[in-house]
């Protein structure tokens, strides 16, 4: 996805995240493009991204509706993605890391490493955050040989915030979200080295702790203030 679909992406969902974008609020294309100074594509991709991720529904053919979302709902969906990368931690640990897995796991801590020394981040360290926690995920999944919990997951992705993809960042609080990703890194230290040690109930608690931090989100963004703009382009439902 472009930067500036990325940008559209990552707002609307933490403004369905805190409810600043209430259930059964429209969305259409042109007014949202308009309201973030962008083209209609990357507002189109974030649109449809959303709907993948089982927070937006079609509209009459003309636009996206808000899905109405409990916190039971998000619960449920972050729980099960815990138990199934947990499990896959486990039997990533217990089957052994390939030196290629051992390696790419590595790498992603160490470009987040030089993300958060400096002791603060910026909007474009926290999309590179976005990118490699991805593939940090990825690796390890994979690294299970069980295409089940892949496929799994696949389906469980569909769920409200389940997507390890579906980070809810507040923009406006950099401080606050430094604080939380890099929690979320040395979390990503600790299972790696569950991980190397071949520790798999180790590797397989910490991963369900990481899934379930992010149940966090309402109280997160729970101060969020809403934007008289986006009277713009959510008339009643």
């Amino acid at each position: 996805m472009s930067k500036p679909g990325q940008m559209v992406l990552v707002a609307l969902r933490k403004m369905i995240a805190s409810g600043e974008l209430a259930a059964g609020a429209r969305l259409m294309e042109v007014p949202t493009a308009e309201l973030f100074g962008v083209s209609r594509m990357p507002v189109r991709m974030a649109f449809r991204t959303l709907e993948q991720e089982g927070l937006l529904v079609r509209f009459g053919g003309r636009g996206f509706q808000v899905r109405s979302v409990s916190e039971e709902d998000i619960a449920g969906a972050v729980e099960v993605r815990g138990v199934l990368e947990g499990l896959a931690a486990r039997q990533a640990a217990e089957r052994g890391l390939s030196p290629a897995a051992r390696e790419a796991l590595q790498q992603c801590l160490a470009e987040g490493d030089q993300l958060f020394d400096k002791g603060f981040v910026t909007e474009e360290d926290l999309d590179a955050y976005h990118d490699l926690n991805m593939r940090f995920h990825q690796v390890i999944v994979a690294a299970s040989h069980n295409p089940a919990i892949a496929d799994a997951l696949a389906r469980n992705d569909h769920l409200p915030f389940a997507s390890v993809t579906a980070l809810a960042i507040d923009r406006h609080d950099l401080a606050r979200e430094y604080r939380r990703f890099n929690f979320a890194h040395m979390q990503h230290h600790a299972v790696f080295d569950a991980l190397v040690n071949g520790q798999g109930a180790r590797a397989e608690a910490i991963m369900r702790e990481h899934a379930n931090a992010t149940l966090r989100y309402a109280e997160t963004f729970g101060s969020a203030k809403a934007d008289p703009r986006m009277k713009v382009i959510l008339p009643a439902s």
